[in-house]
């Protein structure tokens, strides 16, 4: 049973406030943790989140901690009612199934998905993200090789892994 997040963290649909909070949480995350050496101007989806996810069946949300960005999460509407879960990450003081962070951004994600009619909801992720994949295996999503991605999936250079949630 998964632990409910302290009640000072909420999840909410972003809004262009939130935007250096987003940066802030992610590049940091990518650069210093995992390596990738990549700037928030080498991702253009971080300067237009509303007219990248916000559109069709896709969104973006945050989790918060007060006015604090912690965590991300987005779904880019591919077609066909399929998506892209793009962006799912968690500030390291925030991880973990006792604050349940990532747990709450991923169920606001499905519920939302499925009240859209997603019908498949589709990552990338690396060879070297094991704890995400445990997770991604425990909520649902399988894996798929990349020959069985749609043609629409916005494959990433990184990405070697690849999974798919039906709705």
């Amino acid at each position: 049973m998964q632990t409910p997040a302290p009640a000072d963290i909420q999840v909410s649909r972003f809004e262009p406030a939130d935007q250096q909070g987003v940066i802030d949480v992610i590049v940091p995350i990518q650069r210093e943790e995992f390596g990738i050496a990549i700037t928030a101007q080498d991702q253009p989806d971080l300067k237009s989140i509303p007219d990248f996810y916000q559109t069709g069946t896709g969104d973006f949300w945050v989790a918060k901690q007060g006015q604090h960005v912690i965590g991300t999460i987005g779904l880019k509407d591919i077609g066909a009612r399929q998506a892209a879960l793009r962006k799912m990450f968690v500030a390291a003081p925030f991880r973990g199934r006792e604050l349940g962070v990532a747990a709450l951004l991923l169920n606001t994600l499905l519920e939302e998905a499925l009240s859209r009619g997603v019908k498949d909801i589709y990552l990338g992720t690396t060879d070297t993200f094991l704890a995400a994949h445990r997770f991604y295996e425990k909520n649902g999503f399988t894996e798929v090789a990349k020959a069985q991605l749609p043609d629409s999936f916005p494959v990433m250079a990184v990405d070697s892994k690849f999974y798919v949630r039906r709705c």
